[in-house]
């Protein structure tokens, strides 16, 4: 396919690029060369986007429609993805409300009267009130949520999960008995990268650290060439091994939207620009965010960027039968993100931005950056990394965020504890994870409070571990140096200083590539 986006190479007419950084960006000065790699425009939005979701439920892909599976006296349950998707958060009204709008209506008109709506949020945090009146809209909130039938799933409650069976590799599959158990049950998605959807809905959203253990490892992400590629992923090939298997006792409709690359809203909307096309007013713009955002305490930094609800257009949405979709699916995603790159480079640049799928509302510990750098940015590659084995990766990002409490209150004694003794994930992984997962506070906080599981950051932890492999150096530009030493890397005042650190393996005079995100790229790496 032809190349959508582009790939710029720095020259002496380049001016300073954006890179963000935590709370904040900076305008960098890249060496001459540096390839730069930007996000693509984005597509036309649907304009009938109501009317697109009712075709699709209307013409689902191989299955029948919905409304022919919809029978009064039936036992409903429909599930979504949860507050980690998308990012930002979606301005008003959610594309998932629509999509269970339309459902419900459907359902409402076939006499169905037993319906259960279930925030698919595995192991991640229970969503407060607000937070699921903003996906799912007022109506459905005022009509389910107060009589107890639209709620946060809940992983460590043994009376409602039901163990289905194991896969020819042995792995566990036991999730929601609800949605076992119901003769229909409709999973609504929102694709907001290629990692996303297809078995890993059900599969993983539903299910239960009995499950989660299985796929979430250190082996398992070293293997995952990448996440964003579900056919070279182990982790996806053993979410479909037990998405496989859960179809052969649930019937599952799934409903999957794929969104388009307008993240920022104005006044921030000149992030979506390459900055040689900046007018009068985005340079404006620019100036006085750099100004506001300096002049202004970390807290009002915090609100400012977490307030932020993205203008996401739908470019497509699609139904029926698991499988079929996410093809469907993955193609829309492609479209959106896909940019075609020549080779690997020495070095790669990453700039870690204030927000992450784990700290919506909440703060960007030091665990959760490493995440997102070396986890999700790292490995938004198809085909091979954008760095070459015993590369380096520069990241910007001041890890200075302290730990949320009420959020991440394993991810504390994680930092101070585990990762004091050894940074190793298989390590880690082999000596204290099974700990963490059953410590009696730690799933007590899980499910009365909005606390991440206790095994959660040894996965976010995981999530680094392909990157920590591939790679022989880690430099974090604007880094704590105290934070950084502790989690096993390096920090530079500039990168300057973060190259020159890195010359020992890469020379002094390295290619470099600078993935210019968000908004969100998927490098098609051809080598």
């Amino acid at each position: 396919m032809s190349r959508p986006g582009f790939v710029l190479e720095v020259d002496d007419r380049t001016p300073p690029l954006v890179v963000h950084e935590g709370l904040g960006f900076r305008m960098e000065e890249f060496p001459l060369g540096t390839r730069v790699v930007y996000p693509p425009e984005a597509l036309p939005a649907i304009k009938d986007v109501d009317g697109a979701i009712l075709d699709a439920l209307l013409h689902p892909v191989d299955s029948e429609p919905l409304p022919e599976l919809l029978f009064a006296g039936m036992r409903l349950t429909i599930a979504f993805d949860d507050i980690s998707l998308p990012l930002p958060t979606m301005a008003r009204p959610d594309h998932r409300q629509r999509v269970i709008e339309a459902v419900l209506t459907l359902a409402a008109e076939a006499g169905v009267d037993d319906v259960e709506i279930i925030a698919a949020n595995a192991l991640h945090r229970r969503m407060t009130g607000p937070e699921l009146e903003h996906i799912v809209g007022e109506r459905v909130f005022r009509s389910f949520h107060p009589q107890g039938k639209l709620y946060n799933f809940d992983a460590e409650d043994r009376d409602a999960l039901v163990h289905l069976g194991t896969t020819e590799e042995g792995e566990d599959v036991e999730i929601s008995k609800r949605a076992a158990e119901s003769d229909l049950l409709v999973y609504v998605n929102l694709n907001l990268v290629a990692m996303d959807g297809g078995h890993k809905s059900v599969g993983v959203g539903l299910s239960s650290y009995t499950s989660l253990r299985h796929h979430h490892t250190a082996k398992t992400m070293v293997h995952s060439r990448s996440f964003m590629d579900h056919k070279a992923s182990k982790m996806h090939h053993s979410a479909w091994r037990m998405g496989r298997l859960i179809r052969e006792h649930v019937k599952v409709f799934q409903i999957e939207t794929t969104v388009n690359n307008d993240v920022f809203p104005k006044p921030f909307d000149f992030l979506m620009k390459r900055e040689w096309e900046w007018n009068v007013k985005d340079q404006a713009s620019m100036l006085a965010a750099r100004r506001g955002l300096a002049l202004a305490p970390q807290k009002l930094r915090h609100k400012i960027f977490h307030d932020m609800r993205a203008p996401y257009g739908l470019t497509g949405v699609n139904a029926g039968e698991v499988e079929a979709v996410h093809e469907r699916t993955i193609e829309k995603v492609h479209a959106q993100q896909l940019v075609e790159v020549d080779g690997y480079s020495d070095v790669l640049v990453l700039g870690v931005p204030y927000l992450g799928p784990y700290n919506v509302n909440s703060s960007m510990n030091p665990i959760l950056a490493t995440c997102m750098g070396l986890g999700y940015y790292f490995n938004s590659y198809r085909g091979h990394p954008m760095v070459k084995r015993g590369g380096a990766v520069i990241l910007y990002h001041p890890l200075d965020e302290g730990f949320n409490q009420l959020h991440h209150p394993s991810y504390v004694d994680f930092y101070e504890e585990v990762l004091a003794e050894t940074t190793d994930p298989q390590v880690i992984g082999e000596k204290y994870e099974k700990q963490f997962a059953e410590d009696p506070w730690y799933r007590h906080l899980y499910r009365t409070s909005h606390a991440y599981h206790g095994v959660h950051p040894f996965y976010m932890w995981y999530w680094a571990a392909h990157a920590m492999d591939h790679v022989g150096d880690v430099v974090w530009v604007g880094g704590d140096r105290r934070v950084a030493k502790r989690l096993g890397f390096r920090a530079a005042s500039s990168l300057a200083d973060a190259l020159e650190m890195v010359s020992g393996s890469v020379g002094t005079s390295p290619s470099i590539t600078y993935l210019h995100n968000p908004p969100h790229i998927l490098a098609d790496v051809k080598v």
